[in-house]
């Protein structure tokens, strides 16, 4: 515990005895002026360039007043305080979710957990036909029985579970599991027959419907948009079930330190969904909403108005821009890249190198008409094949619109170039990286995906920061829980699920990585004159951890515990 001076001390004492002891004239100053929170007595990481650390920081109105020593802040204060002790725990910046998909998460939440150690306890096929067998029994009365996060790359056998495995769980009940991924999709038979896929449909525009080897035959593993047959005839949660859904996620959010959470990818009734719960004075933290550009009949009117990115902050829902999705995804092998895969994956020839989600032409088409409206794109790319895309649709549009303070993301960015990076820096690309990779599927990379010399570059975040860029890094929830501590471990340490190194020339230190995640992300979302660090005048969005990830072993960074975490001054998450 931080030892205060006597003087400190004493300032201290005489706060709280004023405060405490004179009555009448604390409930005067309760009517003229607002409380102030001091907080003190612990480690504070401000994230500040100019003021790294700080011994206090005080609260009023939501924001923050005052940032300093503790005699100092105290000197300003003001008789109406209130004195939150830290005891010896560290303060930090909110941490801002660069990337994810809140609304996703809160169905996934209510769906089988098939995932494997360290977060669910799927090992092997037969676990997942288990863990459905006992989800069939949780809801007897479900028209559909569905599963996230299983990981072919994880589990015994090496491969997707199939139509014939999950017919085992049942043949009248349609069976629909989720890749951790996000972007395969497992069927059984029947929900197969009622998404209508048989042995002469043919696949669709970026996606393969998977076949049993030397057969037309649906084996039931459907690749990106062949998944979207099946979502289209599956029945909807209703409004009111979605509404507790969503407003019940937010803690699981809360509970990792954020205070900001992305909903990429969304639809215009998800949405409307989380701005009704934000109407109702339900939400507490806030959401930044990205819509799917990909859908038909895109809302253009939804985000050239009031609550679009550059606005003010305005309750806790908010427009971003649009999202893009370009290719698939590595641990997938569906992702686009312009070298073939080190081990192609079923059925693929050697020079396999994956697919894009859309044609040159209409990327630079999408890219064209956000600029030319105003709107801020980010774009799911992960192969490089697929930043390449991007980069060169954004290079058109500046070259005919002008180079402006766009701030166009690349989502995931896992395999870009160090040639893509110049050209990212040079046309205002920020790349945010999934690189909590390294230790989900590092060896996955290593050994199946990439080879060692690729896969030791995946989340190029050193030689980034070397290039005084900009960039963010996030866990894409639900693909892999909203663990902010398990993130910046990855960001420092690169470790694989083996305990192997992967990239030791792309690790960051640990005030690097709190960057990517705090002040980083608060600039991509246009929002670091309100968040990402602690200074004067910015929203009071704090986490208290137990240690300071400044000061212990870096191996242990992930051990680091959440105590709690403070959205606009209120506290709205506590580890009891």
């Amino acid at each position: 515990m931080q030892r205060l001076g006597n003087k400190v001390l004493g300032l201290l004492c005489l706060a709280a005895l004023f405060v405490g002891c004179n009555q009448e004239a604390g409930q005067q100053a309760s009517i003229n002026e607002p409380k102030t929170v001091v907080y003190f007595n612990g480690d504070i990481i401000t994230v500040d360039p100019n003021q790294v650390e700080a011994e206090a920081v005080a609260v009023k109105n939501a924001r923050i007043f005052k940032v300093g020593s503790t005699e100092s802040v105290l000197a300003e204060v003001g008789n109406n305080v209130i004195l939150q002790d830290l005891h010896g725990q560290t303060l930090l910046p909110g941490f801002i979710d660069a990337h994810g998909h809140i609304s996703f998460t809160s169905n996934v939440l209510a769906s089988v957990n098939l995932s494997s150690p360290p977060v669910g306890e799927a090992k092997n096929i037969d676990d997942i036909i288990r863990l459905l067998k006992e989800g069939r029994e949780r809801f007897p009365d479900a028209a559909w029985l569905t599963g996230w996060g299983y990981d072919d790359s994880l589990l015994a056998e090496r491969r997707h579970p199939n139509r014939e495995d999950l017919d085992q769980v049942s043949t009248d009940l349609p069976i629909m599991l989720i890749h951790v991924s996000g972007h395969l999709n497992a069927c059984n038979s029947k929900c197969l027959e009622l998404a209508g896929i048989t042995a002469d449909s043919i696949d669709p525009s970026g996606g393969v419907i998977r076949r049993f080897a030397g057969t037309t035959e649906p084996d039931g593993v459907l690749e990106e948009s062949a998944g979207h047959v099946v979502r289209r005839v599956m029945p909807e949660a209703t409004d009111e079930q979605r509404l507790h859904l969503l407003e019940q996620t937010q803690q699981y959010y809360a509970s990792y330190g954020i205070t900001t959470i992305q909903d990429g990818a969304t639809n215009v009734k998800e949405a409307a969904l989380l701005q009704r719960l934000d109407s109702e004075g339900k939400l507490y933290l806030d959401i930044v909403g990205y819509l799917f550009r990909q859908i038909p009949d895109f809302p253009f009117e939804a985000l050239t108005g009031e609550g679009q990115h550059k606005e003010p902050r305005s309750g806790h829902y908010r427009y971003g821009g649009l999202k893009l999705m370009l290719d698939g995804s590595p641990q997938g092998k569906t992702a686009y890249l312009t070298r073939p895969y080190f081990h192609p994956p079923h059925g693929q020839p050697a020079d396999y190198k994956g697919y894009p989600a859309l044609p040159n032409e209409q990327v630079n088409t999408y890219v064209d008409e956000a600029f030319a409206k105003g709107i801020a794109v980010i774009a799911h790319a992960n192969g490089d094949a697929a930043a390449d895309q991007l980069i060169a649709a954004v290079k058109r549009a500046n070259v005919k619109y002008g180079k402006a303070d766009r701030r166009t993301v690349m989502i995931h960015a896992q395999t870009a170039r160090e040639d893509q990076l110049d050209q990212m820096k040079e046309e205002g690309i920020v790349p945010s990286f999934f690189s909590a990779h390294t230790f989900y599927w590092g060896d996955w990379h290593r050994d199946s995906v990439f080879g060692i010399e690729r896969a030791s570059r995946i989340s190029p975040l050193k030689t980034t920061a070397d290039r005084n860029m900009p960039y963010t890094t996030h866990n894409d929830t639900p693909v892999v829980p909203p663990d902010m501590m398990r993130l910046l471990w990855a960001n420092v340490n690169r470790i694989t699920r083996s305990g192997k190194v992967l990239g030791e020339a792309q690790r960051v230190s640990p005030l690097e990585g709190l960057k990517s995640m705090t002040i980083n992300a608060a600039y991509q979302n246009f929002e670091e004159n309100d968040k990402g660090s602690i200074q004067v005048g910015k929203l009071a969005d704090f986490v208290i951890l137990n240690k300071n990830p400044l000061k212990v072993d870096p191996l242990t960074i992930k051990d680091i515990q959440v105590m709690e975490t403070i959205k606009d001054g209120i506290s709205v998450y506590r580890n009891q």
